[in-house]
């Protein structure tokens, strides 16, 4: 291909023009004839830049195509986002200079475009959504007034104006986009608040959607735009917030909200001659399903329905992660929380579907040991938009810091580690976990190792690179032996926190834009039977 554009003489011009034209006839035959691209089944995510019809490779027929999109022969490029695809040079406009780019790219003169000489960002609509469900911390619970009241960057949220809902009527001329800022909407009046009075003080959201906005911009120079649905439930379980929940008139509309807003900012983004398509589905909840032994499973069934309902309206083929984050706070007097290692394990279960993103023990939470200050939910939600930046954009395998397997030899139980940024330390600001109750642990920094017949006394804990070492104060039986990591209470919390926690925490340096505060990835809760 590259010699069609090169050869020199006359000859070898006047075969280059047949051959092109012969292209050109070609490529308009594909755009009749109703065939589907390989990019358009494959996803934005994963093009080639260059590659604007998608086949896999860059060539003639990409050059042609250019061509016909800069003569305004063809309004738009075959493949999905084609004209992402085609800003070869970073500037978001497709022009002569992109051409220009192409044409050295088949000469042999560059082997990548300006827009490749870093890592490749996935931005594959001009607003990507970012979908919020849950019980009481997702919706800002004890951290009125927010604090996040301005808005940076071009971060957005749908504002109903003056339409009322339900009836969710996607197509009411009262709505609009406007700057997302806290609150979300105008606070709930009453307890329980169903959408749209299901706001109670600062969500993660809005500093979520800066974070990311920040790391493209650092990383890129290029703009990120989030549009953020907020539609989670005060002290609603699963029953309450999946698809099909019955509409009491005070609970049960959050899958019903998310779809309306789906479905309206769709049609605000094609007025304005933009895109969209959901990024992410994040859940912030567990307490109310504390002990249920099907909530694994209620997150698969949610994550799916999500995925199903809204790709059928976007008409994304990327596939949209949900977000899980543990809790740590139900039950609160003593014994542990079926849903807390649920959270963690359907991460396991559904790799890249389902994300856990670790804990929320970490974090200052208001007195009563449930809730976070509005801090703490500007902290959960620069931790939400580094994972969507590494996730979503950078589309890498982000996990959490989780165990991988354990052994034991001797009164030694060893636990390997994913550990997200190496090495292993041990967090020296929290007040060491289980000092006054469930003592027998007390050595343990939230570590916990038992039988059925009880706790067995932890001696010390020490991390061996990637691993922790458990040394236990008696001999280990053969077998029945379980290894846990902030998993139990004996219903003390710590002051400005939760009943579990621990304190095994990576080196990430990362540290939020908003807060400024360093975000290490804490260890997730977890037990595990020694083998």
């Amino acid at each position: 291909m590259r010699k069609i554009i090169d050869s020199p003489g006359k000859k070898a011009s006047g075969r280059s023009l047949l051959i092109l034209l012969v292209l050109v006839l070609a490529i308009s035959f594909f755009l009749t004839s109703g065939i589907t691209y390989a990019s358009e089944a494959n996803a934005a995510a994963n093009y080639k830049y260059g590659d604007v019809n998608g086949d896999g490779s860059i060539d003639a027929l990409d050059f042609s195509l250019f061509k016909m999109y800069l003569l305004k022969t063809i309004d738009s490029f075959p493949v999905t986002d084609g004209e992402i695809i085609a800003d070869l040079d970073g500037k978001d406009s497709v022009t002569a200079i992109d051409l220009s780019l192409l044409k050295q790219f088949l000469l042999g003169l560059i082997d990548k475009f300006p827009v490749d000489q870093s890592n490749p960002v996935n931005i594959p609509w001009n607003w990507a959504g970012v979908i919020g469900t849950g019980q009481s911390l997702s919706v800002g619970a004890q951290a009125n007034p927010a604090v996040t009241t301005n808005q940076p960057y071009h971060n957005l949220k749908l504002s109903l104006g003056n339409t009322t809902v339900p009836p969710f009527n996607p197509n009411s001329t009262s709505l609009r986009m406007v700057p997302l800022v806290e609150p979300i909407r105008s606070y709930a009046t009453g307890y329980p608040g169903p959408y749209p009075g299901n706001i109670y003080g600062e969500t993660p959201h809005t500093v979520m959607a800066n974070q990311i906005t920040a790391l493209v911009q650092s990383n890129f120079s290029k703009d990120y735009i989030t549009a953020h649905t907020v539609v989670g439930e005060s002290g609603q379980g699963m029953v309450a917030i999946k698809k099909g929940a019955a509409d009491t008139g005070s609970v049960g509309r959050a899958y019903a909200a998310s779809i309306f807003e789906v479905n309206a900012i769709k049609r605000l983004a094609a007025a304005e001659g933009k895109t969209y398509g959901v990024g992410a589905i994040i859940i912030t909840h567990g307490e109310t399903d504390s002990g249920s032994p099907t909530y694994g499973n209620d997150l698969y069934k949610l994550w799916s329905d999500y995925n199903q309902d809204i790709r059928a309206i976007t008409g994304q083929t990327q596939s949209i992660p949900l977000f899980v984050s543990q809790q740590h706070a139900y039950p609160s007097n003593s014994g542990t929380s079926a849903g807390t290692l649920q959270q963690w394990r359907v991460g396991l279960d559904h790799p890249g579907d389902i994300i856990c993103t670790g804990p929320k023990y970490q974090y200052p939470y208001y007195s009563d040991g449930v809730h976070l200050v509005a801090s703490g939910y500007q902290q959960l939600g620069e931790k939400l938009g580094e994972i969507y930046y590494e996730k979503v954009v950078l589309g890498k395998d982000w996990q959490p810091l989780q165990p991988t397997n354990v052994s034991k030899s001797g009164r030694v139980i060893t636990v390997n580690f994913h550990v997200p940024v190496a090495p292993l330390v041990w967090d020296t600001t929290l007040p060491a976990p289980n000092q006054s109750t469930l003592t027998e642990w007390r050595n343990g920094k939230g570590f916990e190792v038992s039988t059925a017949s009880g706790r067995i006394t932890i001696s010390s804990v020490e991390i061996s690179g990637n691993a922790v070492k458990i040394t236990c104060a008696s001999d280990l039986p053969s077998s029945g032996v379980k290894v846990g990591y902030a998993n139990n209470t004996g219903g003390t919390k710590r002051t400005n926190g939760t009943v579990r926690w621990g304190l095994l925490k990576d080196s990430d340096t990362f540290k939020g834009s908003t807060t400024g505060i360093a975000q290490p990835n804490y260890c997730v809760a977890f037990e595990m039977a020694v083998p």
